[in-house]
């Protein structure tokens, strides 16, 4: 994807617009909820509103389902993208002012059919993303952080499957 390919590590706790119908098939979601998932997994701290004027019910559904921030339907005009805008920073901001403090923000959708424990492992996975992230998947720094042995780190690195983004 042409977007993704112009994140930059500077991007890191951005706010990102994002329509969802983009090409090759702009008709659809798919691409945009794909770019949406890809941008959060690089930058997890990112704040991302998504835009559709498709399936506005399923799409706002999955778009949060996946970690958007907030949904807007098309058309939308300035003034409700400005707000939309100004709530994400504020909560960005926060969340930074949180971090510098030790602690972390996390966004977690479970299926409550699959339980607590599903839920914990969606949470720790999401903590270790954010970590490395927030580190630039410094091993040594994430283990710091999270007051844990870099073996541990390295073990939920594989549990997790979790590369450094390209």
């Amino acid at each position: 994807m042409q977007a993704l390919a112009q994140f930059s590590a500077d991007a890191q706790d951005s706010l990102v617009l994002l329509d969802l119908g983009l090409p090759p098939h702009s008709s659809s979601m798919t691409e945009g909820l794909l770019l949406l998932g890809d941008w959060l997994q690089k930058s997890p701290a990112s704040k991302i509103i998504v835009l559709t004027g498709q399936d506005e019910k399923a799409a706002a559904l999955e778009a949060v389902r996946r970690g958007a921030f907030d949904f807007l339907i098309k058309p939308a005009s300035v003034a409700s993208i400005h707000a939309a805008l100004q709530r994400a920073d504020l909560f960005r901001r926060t969340e930074l002012q949180l971090s510098d403090a030790g602690e972390a923000r996390l966004h977690l959708t479970a299926r409550l059919s699959e339980g607590p424990k599903e839920a914990a492992a969606g949470a720790e996975e999401q903590l270790l993303r954010r970590t490395l992230a927030a580190t630039g998947y410094n091993v040594a720094e994430a283990a710091r952080q999270l007051g844990m042995a870099r073996e541990h780190v390295y073990y939920y690195l594989n549990k997790y499957g979790l590369r450094r983004p390209e």
